[in-house]
């Protein structure tokens, strides 16, 4: 049965800009979000804006379509980001596209604008589309832009850039070539006819290039199609450069926190498609109630809405929104319906102050375990609704036919049986593996959405009564957890849905360099209560476990144990031999094989996925000079961790080790990547790490980019970083140097070692050299020049500085064996 209590009293914070789920679930307006919102109802236009990547997107224009002209916004971005780097932590790859993927979500909450994706899976930079499509799989992306536009149905598309080489990457080339092609095939029922299932063909007006001028590219001209952005909206209290600015800002792995900007800001378009705008973006398209047929008073119901709003009062407007509702009601069904239905309710539910929020008791729950929850919800006005009914995934868990009375908080209280089928919380473009370029999606129906569709949901049902009768909303609220943190105050998450029991190894890659055992700890965590069984290692063909299994019994959630197996190669023979090891849990006759990852930052909501328990194994035949290294973190990479997998002493460096500690004690010292673009204290560390190298120190230091750097002196010697870059992991490296010791001690260095590297060869290579460097290393892309400043080396004093554009920060946590072998040429005297 359910528990009906009540509060006194309930703080709840309105915030105008949510941040995922730091805020409340149910949507909050004010009175003027309010009056925008029934701006918006009157209009019926729709704009999408398609690019490659997080961050390409011209969040000052979808802040101006999506708030000053009230158009429904979209921003497509055909990837996650997964191939960039990353300023706020060591996620890569996919795990980097998780963030992106909320960055982004939370900038579309600043600026008003949706967020779609397709398949397309970020692989790094490429230097044009012919090389973009030779790792996409073409047809398929095209298929998602098509599905999305089909979708969304937009009036206008437009591009951030152009289908040529101006566009500066081939991702971003390609999201020009794909658009251009979407827009005709989007409205052809030949090309993709499968989709016609679910939605119809569909021909946009215009499709347009949002030309512009910044990077030293200036692409506008005083001829071609205007907007200014830059206005000021009142009613928000801001101007759209304003707004853009906390948007952008929201890129927070990248780095592209930006300063507002006020005033007039003039946003330039070409034609590529279509007819070309003259006076007005939507020049052609019918953007009132006109456009629906038998919409013309609905369109006059809310203009007198907006008239008569009481910013004092948003529910008067109720009996009105109401009316407004039973007329869209009446029109035939179709796009702008369901969508205009939607919104309307929205505002009636937001004018009457109602609040209506689920949470779970528990913050992972498992398939066909209990779920306690609460029903929390208030009305904050003094408009009469009542609660019809409580419905949970579509079926009915209470009746309650309950007047809720202005401002009293009520909370239901109920338990809940998981339904044994209910998937759990992995991104749906992460349930399987995928080929490098597109990810392989199980349901292609959700190709599109950002995010997994809540597994669990409430639904909770209003009756609103009308002088012709009681009207219906029904408000759907995802499950969550939430718990009150002593700094952070109360703090949403998503609800996990987890297997009963995971498995997490120590290290995600296990270096063999002698045919000896390593010792391979498992931690194993109860998701539920009584988990018993045992556990075991799923080894490649050439490695032996010192056990078969080792059984394990935790009786509480949340309970851990720790067991350990002896994993050796069977032998190391000189061969480079990489593969992968899985954990395998066995409970009562089910295997599990997934380990949990927890990504937290403050700016967007916890993320949690279940990969594979899996590592990679690899034999390396590795040899050394010295053991004892200094590391100076950077921008987050795990080149650290992975020195200490062969057997390294790695120490974090710090001020004081730097400033006025022993420098001469440590057999090389590193820089993490981008370290001189993040660590300001550089610009003073510089000289007492130059008089290291100097006494006969080694530093290496990796790559960094050239904007920002906080010392212009990176080395002992002047050179510039360019943007040159080998992106080609297949690159042929010819040796300049063959007899240097750089590829002869302590490992004899082949081409072999540079088989099997992953993305790229390297990135951001020096340029403009001063005499006293060596470059060891040519290389190029296919149809490129060679070039060979990948990597420099040069005498200083006693020691050896050695500059390395070359991605080991990718490499060594791939378990890459010939890039283990050459760093650890490098850092040898």
């Amino acid at each position: 049965m359910f528990k009906i209590r009540s509060a006194i009293g309930l703080a709840v914070a309105l915030l105008a800009g949510l941040s995922g789920l730091h805020a409340q679930t149910a949507p909050v307006m004010n009175a003027a979000d309010i009056q925008v919102q029934l701006k918006k109802l009157n209009t019926l236009g729709s704009v999408l804006y398609v690019a490659a990547h997080p961050d390409d997107e011209n969040t000052r224009l979808l802040a101006y379509l999506a708030r000053e002209s009230c158009y429904r916004t979209g921003y497509l971005s055909l990837t996650r980001g997964d191939g960039g780097q990353n300023l706020i932590g060591n996620e890569q790859a996919e795990l980097l596209g998780l963030i992106r993927t909320q960055e982004l979500l939370a900038a579309r909450r600043i600026d008003g604008a949706e967020q779609f994706f397709t398949r397309a899976n970020d692989f790094g930079f490429s230097k044009n589309p012919e090389e973009t499509f030779t790792i996409w799989d073409r047809k398929k992306i095209l298929g998602d832009v098509v599905w999305v536009i089909r979708k969304f149905q937009p009036d206008v598309i437009i591009c951030r850039f152009p289908a040529d080489s101006r566009a500066g990457h081939g991702h971003h080339t390609a999201s020009a070539i794909l658009a251009a092609e979407a827009f005709t095939a989007a409205a052809d029922p030949k090309r993709y006819p499968e989709q016609l299932k679910s939605v119809k063909p569909w021909q946009a007006k215009r499709l347009l290039w949002n030309n512009y001028n910044f990077g030293g590219n200036n692409n506008t001209s005083e001829d071609q199609f205007k907007i200014d952005a830059g206005s000021y909206n009142p009613l928000l209290g801001r101007g759209y450069g304003e707004i853009a600015a906390e948007s952008r800002s929201q890129h927070k792995s990248q780095g592209f926190g930006v300063a507002s900007s006020r005033g007039t800001a003039i946003e330039y378009f070409s034609t590529i498609k279509g007819a070309a705008p003259e006076k007005d973006l939507m020049d052609g398209v019918q953007t009132g109630w006109e456009r629906v047929e038998g919409g013309k008073n609905i369109g006059e119901q809310i203009a007198a809405a907006i008239k008569n709003y009481n910013t004092g009062n948003p529910a008067a407007s109720v009996p009105t929104l109401l009316a407004i509702r039973s007329s869209i009601l009446s029109l035939p069904d179709g796009y702008w319906k369901t969508l205009k239905l939607k919104e309307t309710e929205q505002l009636i539910l937001a004018c009457a102050g109602i609040w209506a929020e689920a949470f779970s008791t528990a913050a992972e729950v498992v398939p066909g375990g209990q779920m306690g929850y609460n029903l929390q919800l208030i009305n904050r006005s003094q408009v009469p609704v009542k609660l019809r009914k409580v419905t949970v995934n579509g079926a009915e868990v209470a009746s309650v036919q309950q007047d809720l009375v202005p401002n009293k908080f009520v909370s239901l209280q109920k338990d809940l049986t998981v339904p044994a089928q209910t998937p759990i919380s992995q991104p749906y473009w992460l349930q399987d593996p995928h080929a490098l370029g597109t990810y392989s999606i199980r349901n292609e129906a959700l190709i599109g959405n950002p995010e997994n569709i809540p597994s669990l949901t409430a639904t909770f049902h209003f009756d609103f009564s009308t002088d012709k009768g009681v009207q219906t909303i029904e408000a759907t609220r995802p499950f969550i957890f939430k718990f009150t943190d002593p700094v952070k105050g109360e703090v949403y998450r998503p609800l996990v849905i987890a297997p009963p029991v995971v498995a997490e190894l120590g290290n995600q890659v296990y270096i063999y360099t002698q045919a000896a055992p390593q010792t391979v700890p498992v931690k194993i965590r109860a998701m539920k209560e009584k988990v018993k069984g045992s556990v075991k290692l799923m080894l490649p063909a050439g490695f032996k476990a010192d056990q078969a299994s080792i059984a394990f019994n935790l009786d509480r959630k949340g309970d851990e144990t720790e067991v350990s197996f002896q994993v050796t190669p069977l032998k190391v023979n000189g061969q480079n031999i990489t593969d992968t090891m899985t954990v395998a849990l066995d409970v009562n006759g089910d295997i599990y094989t997934k380990s949990i990852t927890t990504i937290e930052y403050d700016h967007i909501p916890a993320i949690n996925i279940f990969p594979p328990a899996s590592a990679r194994l690899v034999t390396v035949n590795l040899k050394y000079n010295g053991r004892k290294l200094g590391y100076i973190p950077g921008a987050g990479d795990k080149v650290a961790e992975s020195l200490r997998q062969v057997g390294y002493s790695v120490t974090l460096l710090t001020e004081k080790d730097i400033m006025n500690g022993r420098l001469e004690d440590y057999d090389a010292i590193i820089t993490g990547v981008r370290a001189y673009n993040t660590q300001d204290r550089l610009r003073y560390w510089q000289p007492r790490l130059m008089d290291y190298v100097k006494n006969g120190g080694t530093l290496v230091v990796q790559y960094n980019t050239s904007g920002g750097l906080v010392t212009d002196q990176l080395g002992p010697y002047p050179f510039r970083l360019s943007r040159d870059r080998v992106t080609n992991e297949q690159a042929p490296v010819k040796f300049l140097r063959p007899q240097d010791k750089l590829f002869t001690y302590p490992n004899a260095i082949t081409e072999k070692d540079f088989e099997g590297w992953v993305q790229e060869r390297g990135l951001y290579f020096p340029a403009d050299l001063s005499r006293e460097y060596q470059q060891p290393f040519e290389m190029n892309d296919p149809g490129e020049r060679p070039m060979d400043g990948s990597t420099i080396v040069a005498a200083y004093g006693q020691g050896r500085y050695i500059y390395t554009g070359l991605s080991f920060f990718r490499q060594l946590p791939a378990g890459v064996p010939g890039a283990y072998r050459l760093f650890v040429n490098m850092l040898s005297k």
